[in-house]
């Protein structure tokens, strides 16, 4: 494959020109060594090579460089740019932000750069790395004009200082500070912000509380410190949905988002599906080695990028049975529409309406699920739409409306039964807690006696199954249940709370 590198056309003097062309038909090595400086200096992929010359190659190292370039590119044009990689561990990631810090250091050495990740270790091992850096031959060859203090410094001592938390350069206006997430960063400011990992792990990311903590700093502490055109670049590997990289691409869609996975999941622009990421470095026999010590949702959330919150257990979702057509009128002995409304439109919760059956011979089959979030003039005609097909299409179906405080209460249910003529339907006064209410129904999934019609709503109502009661949506499993246990009361008749109309 040929280097994006090779493509790239880079702006030579005219003295570097001529020394490209005598290169061609000469062996001199300090030539060679020449023009590769001059390659350092414009290309970070190039940089990366030259200061090691062990580092292993292969498509994805060299697209995250070039990655990693566009975005300082688009800073310098005064973008503000905001970039968030995600890719599995020990892939090169943080090593790529070092490298990354180190080239910018030397491209400007007038930016203030701050480095934030979930520990010291980390932070001091990148301070550490880009002192090596900056002090090596190689990088003096190629950014002479970038140079720390010779030696240690203390703060307020009247020098640049250099220690293992900050790094000023001499006889120019750049630093770079390292410092941990939730750390002081009071009085400073950036230019560039990196985070890199701000979360310490699967216990950290699973409990909100802390995942709430970590994000009031990065928006109260951190990003209140950026300068007018500042950039931003966060690399981490996900651990839950609602981590910082899941809270930022929530909040501002738009952002570039690089999202790499351990084993290709289809065919891609460099590998085929199946392939690994960065077989050089990790072998595809190294990954599945891993996928075997792993849970499903740890798998999908480290190695893949695609994290799944882990639910209790109640309902696995191998247990469904997905059958290809809707069951027959005949095979019917009840039908129950169960509708779990959301009071408001904000995105805090959705409107769900879930079609059961219960099979004369035992059993039960959900052949539709509606669910949305709307305003609640067009969530009434929704539902009063869908009642008036399930009549036509099952001839008597038991419609009912969910009644409690949050999710519509007792005057949204009541608002549904006038609206739904020609309808039976029920306004349901729940009690007790979710999970309560839907155990009978996970009993049932839990022994394979829940099929599902096979639709496009499938995927979605697995995923809330599976991440339930912690997943940020509970309306489709709470539907379910209400419709299993209408169905599994076998009543004949009802309190007061309905309505013939």
């Amino acid at each position: 494959m040929q280097s994006r590198a090779m493509n790239k056309r880079i702006r030579l003097s005219r003295d570097e020109l001529d020394l490209a062309l005598r290169i061609r038909s000469t062996d001199d090595v300090e030539l060679i060594e020449e023009l590769a400086i001059i390659e350092a200096r414009e290309s970070f992929w190039a940089f990366r090579c030259y200061m090691d010359p062990k580092l292993k190659h292969g498509w994805f190292p060299e697209e995250v460089s070039h990655e990693l370039q566009a975005f300082y590119e688009a800073f310098e044009r005064g973008l503000r740019p905001t970039l968030v990689l995600n890719t599995p561990p020990q892939h090169g990631k943080s090593r790529a932000m070092t490298d990354f810090i180190a080239w910018v250091l030397g491209k400007n050495p007038e930016l203030k750069n701050i480095l934030a990740s979930f520990s010291d270790r980390l932070g001091v091992r990148a301070n550490l790395t880009l002192q090596r850096m900056l002090d090596s031959p190689r990088y003096k060859k190629v950014f002479p004009k970038t140079a720390l203090p010779m030696h240690a410094s203390a703060m307020l001592d009247g020098r640049p200082q250099r220690n293992s938390e900050f790094l000023e350069l001499v006889n120019a206006g750049g630093s770079f500070r390292n410092t941990t997430v939730r750390g002081p960063i009071n009085g400073e400011g950036l230019d560039l912000g990196f985070i890199d990992d701000p979360l310490k792990g699967r216990q950290e990311a699973r409990s909100k509380q802390n995942r709430d903590n970590v994000w009031l700093w990065l928006t109260d502490d951190f990003f209140s410190r950026f300068s007018e055109f500042a950039g931003m670049l966060m690399i981490m590997t996900r651990w839950h949905k609602d981590d910082p990289a899941g809270r930022w691409i929530e909040r501002f869609p738009n952002t570039r988002i690089l999202r790499y996975k351990a084993i290709a999941t289809e065919d891609e622009r460099y590998r085929r599906k199946g392939e690994a990421l960065f077989p050089e470095h990790k072998s595809l026999a190294f990954l599945q080695a891993r996928r075997q010590l792993y849970t499903r949702s740890s798998w999908e959330s480290l190695y893949q990028q695609n994290p799944i919150i882990e639910g209790g257990d109640m309902f696995p979702v191998d247990k469904f049975v997905v059958i290809p057509n809707p069951p027959g009128k005949r095979q019917i002995k009840a039908t129950v529409r169960y509708w779990d409304k959301a009071g408001t439109q904000d995105g805090g919760k959705r409107t769900a309406g879930v079609l059961m059956h219960e099979y004369r011979d035992g059993g039960w089959a959900i052949s539709d699920v509606v669910c949305g979030q709307w305003g609640a003039n067009k969530r009434e005609t929704i539902i009063k739409q869908t009642a008036e097909i399930d009549r036509a299409t099952w001839d008597m179906v038991e419609t009912w409306v969910e009644q409690e405080p949050g999710s519509g209460g007792k005057e949204s249910a009541e608002r549904s039964i006038v609206n739904l003529k020609g309808h039976v339907v029920y306004a349901d006064k729940v009690t007790g807690d979710k999970e309560t209410r839907a155990e009978p129904y996970a009993a049932q999934v839990q022994g394979g006696n829940v099929c599902l019609v096979a639709g496009p709503w499938n995927r979605l109502f697995l995923e809330d199954h599976e991440e339930f009661p912690n997943g940020k949506f509970v309306d489709q499993v709470d539907a379910a249940a209400g419709a299993f246990n209408k169905l599994a009361a076998k009543t004949s008749t009802y309190d007061s709370s309905y309505s013939w109309i």
